[in-house]
């Protein structure tokens, strides 16, 4: 997921008009009942809202090889923003999206007293630490600089996998909210902070640097290749997820919809389509 967008009343709702989005109830059909009680039409399609790269690419992937033979129409919506598909999915314009990491749906939910809940991971866009200046990541001394970005989110998740691989350690119980404050043992090094999106530009100037993916991908980094660590997909907090609103967790469509996304023809098409700039996070929902 990228870093988030703020965006206007107004702009939401010139989105809003400009997607053509129109309400997607559930009927009475007693194929497939929520745990709320609230029964959904199976033969209706199941509309999701994805960011265009890579979730609507994967989820268009399922609709065109494999949804037809597990018998499930599948309608996918792009949005660009990070507001309008959470929005969307709480007043039942769309069944479900595909665009967040569950931190970030946390605090959406928080703040905006909506109850979308997860129902599965799928991927994950992998931080990762690179470096013009060293090769191997025993080659971080003390003295040198690492740059990390500096919002909440992201300064925490590179703290976590700086701490993951040796180089810091931080106060337990601070998980992905972890801040340079936080840090009992810089080992020696030192911390520039960043806005997320500049980081990459700052590699000449530092000794590494912790970049996300979108952002190391369009700075022509290739993070399977190039990056000295990467986080690792199991159990992370920051896979994508497809989620729905609460209640609507069992509705056939979505479960059917899940087991497309977990099969082995959408591991190989993410594989094979992404080369490690986007990796399967199939499992558990991993909470922040």
């Amino acid at each position: 997921m990228r870093k988030n967008i703020k965006i206007t009343a107004a702009a939401a709702a010139t989105a809003a008009l400009a997607f053509g989005l129109t309400a997607c109830g559930t009927s009475s059909d007693p194929a497939s009942t929520s745990e709320t009680g609230a029964k959904a039409d199976t033969s209706k399609a199941l509309v999701v809202a994805a960011s265009p790269t890579p979730h609507a690419d994967i989820l268009n992937f399922v609709k065109k090889n494999l949804a037809a033979e597990a018998g499930l129409k599948l309608e996918v919506k792009e949005f660009t923003d990070y507001v309008l598909p959470n929005t969307a999915t709480e007043n039942g314009q769309v069944d479900a999206n595909f665009f967040q990491h569950v931190p970030y749906l946390d605090d959406f939910n928080k703040k905006n007293n909506t109850h979308i809940v997860a129902v599965a991971n799928v991927h994950l866009e992998p931080l990762g630490l690179y470096s013009k200046k060293v090769k191997d990541l025993k080659d971080i001394k003390a003295g040198q600089t690492i740059a990390v970005p500096n919002d909440t989110t992201n300064e925490g998740r590179a703290l976590q996998l700086l701490a993951a691989n040796g180089l810091i350690t931080v106060k337990d119980g601070v998980g992905t909210n972890a801040k340079l404050s936080d840090i009992t043992d810089k080992k020696g090094l030192e911390f520039k902070e960043l806005e997320a999106a500049t980081v990459p530009r700052a590699l000449n100037d530092v000794d590494a640097a912790v970049i996300n993916g979108n952002y190391a991908i369009e700075a022509k980094l290739q993070p399977a290749k190039d990056a000295l660590v990467l986080e690792k997909a199991e159990n992370n907090p920051y896979a994508n997820i497809l989620a729905v609103k609460a209640g609507n967790e069992k509705d056939a469509r979505v479960q059917k919809l899940v087991k497309l996304l977990h099969s082995d023809e959408v591991k190989k098409f993410i594989e094979d389509t992404y080369k490690g700039s986007v990796v399967p996070a199939f499992g558990p929902v991993a909470k922040s």
